[in-house]
């Protein structure tokens, strides 16, 4: 078995606490994790989590705001990118259309200087620089173009290439260096869906063949499922989990990960005790523990875990509502009261038929809720009213002292006659999820943001807003709203709740 040092050495990169901001702007939070030597690492996400940032800090085209990059056990975070042992392959391939194919792989190898010693007629050592031999160059390309399948392409010209072959050459054009990493950022992205998948089969091939680390980025799940050994899940510049694709896919850690990564139907539930999860009105038997008694939970079921049963055998029962056919199953929706359960059978219901529904304990995931309500620090002003969230709402002041009322001025009035001022005033504030309603009308609103994310959890959507000073709202809706809408954040008076924020250092 090896020891931590003997682990430790087969890490060519290790990235430790790393940040990243643009114009005060963070777009990547203290992240941290390795690369062993010839692994396929795929950073996975959706656009904007800060994943080609993170590729770009360890090629050297961007230095960390804060935190160490190392490459085996080197701190390499302010090295250019040339001294780094690394290429990169870019979604546009940045080929040289002027030049041919071996003109383009080898253009590299013609800018190389290698170092030799000799001893000049004093008897002295001294160091020059030679360029690579035509030969030598010759010999890398042929080997580079054989790699990736395109032997005796080396006086055609880019522009007769197609896209495949043109993201082909670019890969030979980045190991034709021979490089320790290569560093490939959504290289795909350009591919029509049937090349794609060619290409999925062919760079995993070729990762075996040549025996280096890959370090991969791409927003598709199939393609990091396809060819990764490990994959790094990222959202909103922080890694959300890290692991095998099948650990990844069987054991997501919470609802991104679980929503991102496949289908899921993501339930809303609570834990009476360990061995059991209620979820859309039922007790079922679960695998999971260490919950406290009757702790809210979120609950993952993969659709190709439920099955379809008659009416009678069934925990749950509802009417199927859709059947699309996919190939090697069907796609089922099927309405149990409010929620609506997706299912991947060979079996064929009919649509409008009443079905039973089972899941099997070890086809249930429950994870901790990460979101339970929301929490601001916020201002009473001089209008009554509370500042939070980067917004202002109205609110009901007389809950900060019971027995309190409001005079005729605004002042508060307490149970035992105080006359309280209750400007500029900190609070705490709590705002459930099913509380805050969206507006397209941006006056309407409190406060006002950008949809960032949104995950079906069933019943209901659950939504991040953020604002344009990075407060984060997150709630819960039974309509459809779009990614990146703007819209206003509309909250009742009698849904906000405020206590007093207690100073540092003084008892309650």
């Amino acid at each position: 078995m090896e020891t931590k040092t003997e682990k430790k050495k087969n890490h060519i990169i290790e990235v430790v606490n790393v940040s990243k901001e643009f114009d005060g702007v963070t777009v990547v939070e203290n992240i941290n994790f390795y690369v062993r030597k010839g692994e396929f690492v795929t950073f996975l996400g959706p656009s904007g989590c800060g994943k080609t940032t993170t590729l770009r800090m360890i090629a050297g085209f961007e230095m960390p705001t804060s935190g160490q990059i190392l490459l085996n056990g080197e701190d390499i975070s302010a090295l250019p990118p040339n001294k780094r042992p690394v290429n990169t392959v870019f979604q546009k391939y940045a080929l040289f259309p002027h030049l041919n194919v071996f003109e383009n792989v080898a253009f590299g190898l013609k800018l190389k200087r290698i170092e030799t010693t000799y001893v000049d007629k004093n008897g002295n050592e001294k160091v020059k620089y030679k360029k690579l031999p035509k030969v030598i160059i010759a010999e890398k390309v042929k080997k580079a173009l054989e790699i990736v399948d395109l032997a005796g392409f080396e006086k055609r010209s880019i522009s007769t290439l197609s896209g495949g072959q043109q993201q082909r050459i670019a890969i030979a054009r980045a190991i034709v260096n021979e490089p320790e990493i290569l560093l490939l950022d959504e290289p795909l992205g350009a591919l029509d869906l049937k090349m794609r998948k060619e290409m999925q089969l062919e760079l995993k091939a070729m990762h075996k063949r040549l025996g280096i680390t890959f370090i991969y980025v791409t927003h598709d799940q199939e393609e990091a499922l396809t060819m990764s050994d490990t994959i790094v899940v990222m959202s909103d510049g922080t890694i959300q989990q890290i692991g095998t694709p099948e650990s990844i896919y069987n054991e997501p850690q919470n609802t991104f990960v679980a929503d991102f990564i496949g289908e899921s139907n993501i339930f809303s539930g609570v834990m009476p005790k360990d061995g059991q999860v209620r979820f859309c009105g039922k007790a079922f038997k679960c695998l999971d523990g260490g919950f406290e008694k009757d702790e809210p939970v979120d609950v993952v079921v993969r659709p190709e875990d439920v099955q379809i049963t008659s009416v009678e055998d069934g925990v749950l029962k509802g009417k199927v509502t859709s059947v699309i056919f996919k190939g090697m199953h069907y796609q089922i929706l099927v309405q149990c009261g409010r929620y609506e359960i997706e299912i991947q059978s060979t079996t064929t219901p009919c649509v409008g038929e009443t079905v039973g529904l089972n899941v099997a304990p070890d086809g249930i995931h429950v994870m901790k809720k990460k979101f339970k309500v929301n929490k601001f620090t916020g201002i009473i002003t001089k209008r009554n009213t509370v500042e939070f969230g980067d917004g202002e709402f109205e609110c009901d002041v007389t809950q900060l002292y019971p027995g309190s009322h409001l005079d005729e001025e605004g002042y508060l009035i307490t149970a035992k006659g105080e006359k309280l001022d209750l400007t500029d005033t900190e609070v705490n504030v709590e705002v459930g999820l099913h509380d805050i309603t969206m507006s397209d009308n941006l006056e309407e609103g409190g406060a006002q943001g950008h949809i960032i994310s949104l995950i079906y959890k069933s019943e209901y959507y659950r939504y991040i807003v953020r604002t344009e000073n990075e407060e984060d709202y997150v709630l819960a809706c039974e309509d459809l709203w779009n990614e990146n809408d703007l819209v206003s954040l509309i909250i009742p008076r009698d849904k906000i709740k405020l206590t007093l924020k207690v100073a540092e250092g003084v008892k309650k």
